[in-house]
């Protein structure tokens, strides 16, 4: 690799010694840096566990090392001797402290597995794994060569009702109703010999679409019992650890299946299947994933008085992990179940759902601190490349070791990659917060192993972040998700990238990333507006609007105010306090900046006067409450307090007019205000009883 240890020094303000064999003739120098105690970095990820080896051997070695890969990043490409910017901004954002841990979710598996699928690939699989599983076998089919003529394992049979839970905690709900009880069944063949119309195969269980009834299988099966016609279907519950499903039709088809749970739909002749049978093997004890997400139902916009408002996080979560709970207003999230990809916190509008591994603030960091060495080492127009960090930090190593061959341009020097946990775990906080932190792209990597779901949110945060951007008046396409499951075909979507040039503010931003994703959302647009090219473009007139695409979380409301009754149902929905009445008068008022558009307020309203408006009012009248609606008040016809609204008391009057049960002096207490028609109706009641005296 090309390396400039003067420009690479600017991330830690001084000149670097560069050593080009730490790992061998040189390794005495490392051993000195990681005795000082101060936080060591070491840019080479290849021989990681040589410099762990290393440092066990190092007497007091009581340095923090921290590993980051700039090779395959940028020091192995066409254009690798520009790349010294995007290498000191790597460098530096590896010396960071290491982020909080986090929350964990624990699973314990006592190696119980069921294997599903044709008796003969169910028999093959449990012979490479029963010597540390305890397997149980559900058979579906005899397969090929049907069952093995000894039962080495427990086998069941039936129509599969539900398979639910978790790595540790499945759960098999199973109606057994063939006549052959395979619990008593020996595998003596007599039923197979037996059937005139072959309906018995060698998986011992009776094809009732071919069977004539001739009973003469149960004839056969008289010593051992085994087959009754008579019997009645038998509902199983059994409980397990790990599944593997060799089935045609899979027990669990989702996009990521919970823990615990492995399909090998093409059989077990592959080398997916050896690797599959190695991890279950493994797979006996207690075992700890991160709880990658926080809920804050204060801030949830899912549901109000059973109305349902937002459900993005439902509709987007692929792994079945979040389900609605309207009657407690919230949404339940099951830890077990979430696999990490941060979707949900994506799409979330308020921040209810926030992402934990990292937290928004540590991950705005990484990013400030990268845009900020890149530019201090005289790096321009960085480009940063969002990828996770196994499929997509597979593939970008894979176009560097192409570039190193001379086989592809490799990775640009501008475009700086971030791995991720995930691809979908980053949103519009984020991204728009990287271009004020000077940005003048984020770019995603799907890599194919995404679900459809996952890209069609992305893609939508993407245009509505675009259309932001663009309304304010900068120039270009500042966010892009481009697809690639190969060196090549990521290596002809980078080179794209620098075909088009974007416009970003001129000075970088330097806040904190907040905890708060409305806080962060906030930050970034005081910023962006600051400098905001359409503003200045526009001395006088109106304030400028800029109108966003639907799923916005930014907006306002418009009230039709012919039809609204001021019945004031949507204040008491809205969870984020943009509704707001006023005690002093009739009015209906609304505070824009804390809108998060969730629909509560449009699905509450009994006129259907509310309709969402998805956009950004760029003028300090957002942050201030105005009013959307006001009206005459009704004044009591008893004592003259005005209550209510002309509009919803003669709405009411209207009504209930041909009601039997409001009559006469009925009617006439709707007019009153709550004492009056209480004092009105004692008076009446012993008015009645003096007479009746």
């Amino acid at each position: 690799m090309p390396l400039a240890p003067k420009t690479l020094g600017t991330a830690l303000a001084e000149t670097l010694p560069l050593h080009s064999a730490l790992c061998r003739r040189e390794a005495s120098a490392f051993q000195r840096a990681i005795q000082s105690g101060d936080d060591v970095v070491v840019a080479c990820t290849q021989e990681r566990r040589l410099f762990g080896e290393l440092a066990e051997q190092t007497p007091d070695a009581t340095s923090p090392i921290h590993f980051v890969n700039i090779r395959e990043t940028g020091g192995w490409g066409r254009d690798a001797k520009n790349a010294m910017p995007k290498i000191a901004a790597l460098l530096a954002a590896a010396a960071l402290p290491a982020p909080d841990p986090v929350a964990t979710v624990s699973y314990a598996s006592q190696g119980r597995l069921l294997i599903v699928g044709p008796l003969d690939q169910a028999e093959q699989a449990a012979a490479l794994v029963a010597d540390t599983l305890d397997v149980t076998l559900l058979s579906q089919g005899p397969g090929v060569a049907g069952g093995a003529q000894e039962r080495r394992w427990p086998v069941i049979a039936g129509r599969v009702d539900a398979l639910s839970g978790w790595l540790g905690a499945f759960k098999l709900q199973l109606t057994r109703g063939n006549p052959i009880d395979l619990d008593l069944c020996t595998r003596c063949n007599a039923c197979v010999t037996a059937c005139p119309e072959q309906a018995i195969g060698l998986d011992y269980q009776i094809d009732m679409g071919k069977c004539t009834s001739h009973r003469d299988c149960e004839q056969a099966c008289t010593v051992a019992g085994a087959i009754r016609f008579d019997r009645a279907p038998e509902a199983l519950d059994a409980a397990f650890d790990l599944v593997l499903d060799l089935g045609a039709t899979p027990l669990v088809d989702w996009h990521a299946p919970p823990q615990g749970y492995f399909r090998l739909p093409n059989g077990l002749g592959t080398p997916e299947a050896l690797q599959t049978l190695l991890r279950l093997r493994e797979m006996v004890g207690e075992f700890e994933k991160p709880k990658f997400f926080d809920y804050k139902q204060k801030l949830c916009a899912h549901s109000r008085n059973e109305q349902v408002g937002c459900n993005a996080c439902v509709e987007v979560c692929s792994a079945h992990a979040i389900t609605s709970d309207k009657a407690r207003q919230r949404v339940v999230v099951n830890p077990n179940l979430c696999v990490g990809c941060g979707a949900c916190t994506t799409v979330c509008p308020t921040g209810a759902l926030g992402y934990t591994y990292p937290r928004a603030p540590d991950q705005g960091l990484k990013l400030r601190t990268l845009l900020a060495n890149y530019a201090k080492a005289g790096g321009r127009e960085p480009v940063l490349l969002l990828h996770s960090q196994e499929a997509g930090q597979a593939l970008v190593e894979q176009l560097g070791r192409q570039a190193q061959l001379g086989r592809a341009a490799g990775v640009p020097a501008r475009v700086i990659p971030v791995a991720l946990w995930h691809a979908a775990s980053t949103g519009i906080d984020l991204w728009l917060g990287a271009v004020a932190f000077g940005a003048t792209q984020v770019v995603v990597l799907s890599t194919g192993e995404e679900a459809p779901a996952y890209l069609a949110a992305l893609e939508q945060q993407m245009e509505i972040a675009q259309a932001l951007l663009r309304g304010l008046g900068y120039a270009g396409t500042h966010f892009q998700l481009i697809e690639a499951g190969t060196p090549a075909a990521l290596d002809a979507a980078l080179a794209a990238l620098g075909q088009t040039r974007q416009q970003v503010p001129a000075q970088a931003a330097r806040f904190s990333v907040s905890a708060e994703k409305r806080s962060t959302l906030e930050m970034t647009l005081d910023h962006l507006m600051e400098t905001a090219p359409a503003l200045q473009a526009r001395a006088d007139g109106p304030p400028l609007v800029v109108a966003l695409p639907a799923g916005s979380p930014l907006g306002a409301i418009a009230v039709d105010k012919d039809a609204c009754t001021l019945c004031l149902a949507c204040v008491s929905a809205c969870p984020a306090s943009a509704l707001q009445d006023n005690q002093n008068a009739p009015q209906l008022r609304f505070i824009e900046k804390n809108c998060v558009q969730c629909g509560l307020c449009e699905s509450t309203c009994p006129e259907n006067a509310v309709q969402l408006v998805p956009r950004l009012l760029v003028a300090p009248e957002r942050r201030q409450p105005v009013v959307l609606n006001e009206a005459k008040p009704w004044a009591c016809v008893r004592c003259s307090k005005p209550f209510g609204t002309v509009k919803a008391i003669e709405a009411m009057l209207g009504k209930l007019a041909g009601h039997a049960m409001f009559q006469g002096e009925a009617l006439e207490r709707l007019k009153m205000c709550s004492d009056c028609r209480v004092i009105d109706l004692y008076s009446a009641q012993n008015e009645m009883k003096i007479t009746q005296l």
